[in-house]
């Protein structure tokens, strides 16, 4: 072979490798990005031409895709929008997914592994593809009165209901919701104007704040200080605490006075039990110095706390008792402020565990999984985290908690079921004393037998000028109207 031919045969071979590099950069290396570049209509049309899977709860439809006749064949509907928007989520052509429409995308739109067998029969038959669907532990009832309690005053806040023995979520609410109807539509205009509509609205209708706020639990903090001093076997619930209306913290300089400036009783001193029911800020930062850092921090640990890849399977924010420096901030993160922050699931978490016997178990959204013929394909099984703490301590801590409702005023009491609750009142903002503060209410009931867990949180729901606007007059309403759906007893 002649030079000229050599160096021609070497250009070509040359070329042809650079062909074979740029086929495979395409193909291997940016496939994912061409796939899921907005701009690519063939996968929007293909993605649109497949029956997405439907969302359910206890038999009630969620979310469903219907036939358009259009170029997008498929539109996804939301029979009770803004009740299930937090659950569900959105699924819209231009700006994505969130919720369950995100966390599930896989199931809905049929190219999870657990699907294979449906996809390998569609291409064999001809059949038209579509998604699997996602069976929800959410109560329909439930949720609706969450979803009631909450909007019809108003309220921004929300509201978690959980299993304790399973940990299946049967209620996330958070208010102000949105419809995600509007957010589905094929129309690009329409879109655009609905999610602009959506994302001017103050406070965020977006936020799912049961799962991605977290806020000063308050004195609902105090479950966990409890919890450490007993476990440590040198408190019971007759040991006596401080009873004074304004303590001086350790550095000497910072003064703690409890919620109404009062003494907890009209002695120097107060049981446990009685700095509980009254919820006894110097009380509790008594206890907390004595106890020390480690015990309330191992405590709230062993709840949950902290924990940073926590799934539902949405993502959820973690809570955290955040930097104690010193004693001074022990005793203030005690009564659940400082750098206290907790999701409402995750305070909904720590009451579950309690009823439960000191298990603490992993929350979970999704009930189960099912073919395009409504065939289980796989079921959650519940999954157990740890033990917070011993029956023992949790059936005493049970006992408070019972003590603690029935000194509670409010609406909503039910006269055939005894709950067991916490109330709580939390300061934030920058001007803390001049800001309504967050009001709670974490409860499960019945009390002996315990069916369902809860935690309300309504955002600067208090009012400081009226000692009834607290968490046990704002908050707890919405709980015990929530337990009451949960065990049938909303009309009574």
């Amino acid at each position: 072979m002649n030079t000229p031919v050599r160096r021609v045969a070497i250009a070509v071979m040359a070329m042809i490798l650079l062909l074979l590099a740029n086929l495979t950069y395409v193909q291997v290396v940016k496939a994912s990005d061409y796939r899921n570049d907005p701009r690519n209509k063939r996968v929007l049309l293909a993605e649109y031409a497949r029956k997405r899977g439907q969302i359910s709860a206890a038999g009630q439809m969620l979310a469903a895709s219907t036939e358009t006749g259009g170029r997008l064949r498929y539109q996804r509907n939301y029979p009770d929008g803004p009740v299930f928007a937090p659950v569900t989520g959105y699924y819209s052509v231009n700006h994505g997914a969130t919720g369950i429409e995100r966390a599930a995308d896989e199931i809905l739109n049929g190219s999870d592994d657990r699907l294979f067998g449906r996809r390998l029969s569609d291409l064999i038959t001809g059949r038209d593809p579509s998604g699997g669907n996602v069976v929800l532990t959410i109560d329909p009832d439930m949720q609706k009165a969450a979803y009631d309690q909450l909007s019809s005053r108003n309220y921004t806040g929300a509201v978690v209901a959980l299993r304790p023995q399973t940990g299946e979520i049967l209620a996330m609410a958070s208010t102000p919701s949105y419809d995600p109807n509007p957010l589905a539509t094929h129309s690009a205009a329409e879109e655009n104007e609905a999610f602009a509509q959506v994302n001017a609205e103050e406070p965020s209708v977006l936020t799912n704040r049961a799962i991605s706020e977290i806020y000063p639990p308050g004195s609902t903090f105090k479950l966990i200080d409890v919890a450490a001093a007993l476990s440590s076997g040198k408190y019971t619930p007759d040991s006596q605490l401080t009873a004074i209306a304004n303590l001086k913290l350790a550095n000497g300089r910072t003064d703690l006075e409890n919620y109404n400036g009062n003494s907890c009783g009209t002695s120097a001193t107060a049981s446990l039990r009685d700095a509980l029911q009254r919820s006894c800020n110097t009380a509790f930062a008594q206890l907390a110095a004595e106890l020390g850092e480690q015990a309330i921090r191992d405590q709230a640990a062993a709840f949950g706390i902290g924990t940073t890849d926590l799934s539902i399977p949405m993502n959820v924010a973690t809570s955290t008792i955040g930097d104690i420096e010193d004693t001074t901030a022990l005793q203030q993160s005690s009564i659940g402020q400082r750098d206290v922050a907790l999701t409402p699931l995750q305070n909904a978490m720590i009451v579950a565990a309690i009823a439960n016997g000191g298990t603490v178990m992993k929350p979970y959204l999704i009930k189960s999984i099912q073919s395009q013929e409504l065939e289980t394909v796989e079921t959650t099984n519940p999954d157990r985290v740890g033990r917070a703490i011993d029956a023992g301590v949790a059936r005493t801590m049970t006992e408070l908690m019972v003590n603690n409702e029935n000194s509670y005023r409010g609406a909503g009491k039910l006269s055939d079921v005894q709950i067991a609750a916490k109330t709580g009142t939390a300061e934030h903002g920058a001007n803390p004393k001049a800001t309504p503060p967050h009001v709670w209410y974490v409860a499960f009931a019945p009390a002996d037998n315990p069916q369902i867990a809860v935690a309300v949180v309504v955002e600067s729901g208090g009012d400081r000028s009226d000692l009834a606007a607290t968490g046990g007059a704002v908050a707890a309403p919405i709980g015990r109207a929530v337990i009451a759906a949960g065990l049938g007893k909303a009309d009574r």
